[in-house]
């Protein structure tokens, strides 16, 4: 079932927060950004507990940076040099990271007002995006419902464009499993199912190659203690993990927090995912005036490979005109 009540005024027009509920897990949502603001589930002592980062108020989200729970688009991570060509044609975009663009530029999908429409248990956000947003090629048409059914939140995103354009949607939900407020995520599990990930030089954007992760910090395929790795060298630069694997498995993570027992598994239909641990999230209250800050959350987040339309052996993130793109993510939660 679903409830909607009031959360804040943009521009005159009044923005909802919708709250689907299943048995004893809830989720709350923001058509600003089409957002997950909150995640609810027992942890192993039936305690409802919130399991994902995010703020209280509509400017907070509007003036804050992070992307707490945010849909990405028109192109989640980076596209080096702020450019690509296609067909012949090349596209200058807004450059926001340096020289780069990342999460589709100066002001992406995450900073939009969706429309929506309520379902018994489901809610379907919908944007159009004009030609030349960002700088981006074709007027597209996004879409993503969220659906949450059964101990698990399915998250399935539809685009349309009338010019061929990049197109790569995804979730920046700020996960940790021992509740929003519950501080650094060193004890969390995680295995990721990747064999390869993919290396980036200058602003953190791919070189191109597809790495082996075996002996490397990278190579998650094992249940790890994120304390073992969070502190290695190799991934000092980072702050943590920043990276983006090649995913080869399902579930395509699985998370766990042995605080609450509450734990995660990820399925997609995308062939990557970036893991941050978000090293670079400067100190903040957040919901309740908790505090968050470096290595408070692990965000796993499936997409094509960052800068892909720049790599001809990565899968392709174009979206031709007329055609339709057609992507999915689901978390299923429990207690272990």
């Amino acid at each position: 079932m679903y409830e909607v009540r009031p959360f804040g005024t943009l521009r005159g027009q009044d923005v909802p927060l919708i709250r689907l509920t299943d048995g004893d897990v809830s989720v709350e949502l923001l058509p600003y950004g089409a957002a997950i603001r909150a995640i609810c589930v027992p942890d192993r002592t039936g305690k409802p507990t919130d399991i994902c980062l995010g703020y209280d108020t509509l400017e907070e989200y509007r003036d804050q940076d992070a992307c707490f729970g945010g849909t990405i688009g028109r192109c989640a991570n980076r596209i080096g040099g702020a450019r690509f060509t296609v067909d012949g044609a090349e596209y200058r975009l807004t450059a926001n990271e340096g020289t780069n663009t990342l999460h589709g530029g100066g002001e992406g999908f995450h900073k939009k007002l969706w429309r929506y429409a309520c379902g018994e248990n489901s809610v379907t956000f919908t944007l159009d995006s004009p030609d030349g947003e960002e700088g981006f090629p074709g007027a597209l048409w996004a879409e993503v419902t969220y659906t949450l059914q059964n101990r698990t939140l399915t998250m399935e995103y539809r685009a349309k464009s009338d010019k061929t354009t990049v197109v790569n949607l995804t979730n920046h939900a700020y996960y940790n499993l021992a509740g929003h407020n519950g501080g650094p995520v060193h004890d969390h599990h995680l295995r990721l199912r990747a064999d390869r990930y993919t290396p980036a030089g200058a602003g953190n954007v791919p070189t191109g190659e597809l790495a082996d992760v075996t002996g490397t910090a990278l190579d998650l395929r094992q249940d790890t203690r994120l304390a073992e790795r969070l502190g290695s060298q190799t991934l000092s630069a980072s702050r943590g993990y920043d990276h983006n694997f090649v995913l080869n498995g399902a579930p395509a993570a699985t998370l766990w927090c042995p605080r609450t027992g509450i734990a995660l598994d990820m399925t997609t239909t995308l062939p990557g995912m970036q893991l941050y641990t978000a090293g670079f999230l400067t100190p903040r209250k957040g919901k309740g005036g908790a505090l968050y800050g470096p290595a408070h959350a692990v965000c796993l987040e499936p997409q094509f490979f960052p800068d892909a339309v720049h790599h001809e052996n990565f899968p392709s993130p174009l979206l031709r005109a007329g055609e339709a793109y057609r992507q999915s993510i689901a978390c299923r939660f429990y207690v272990k």
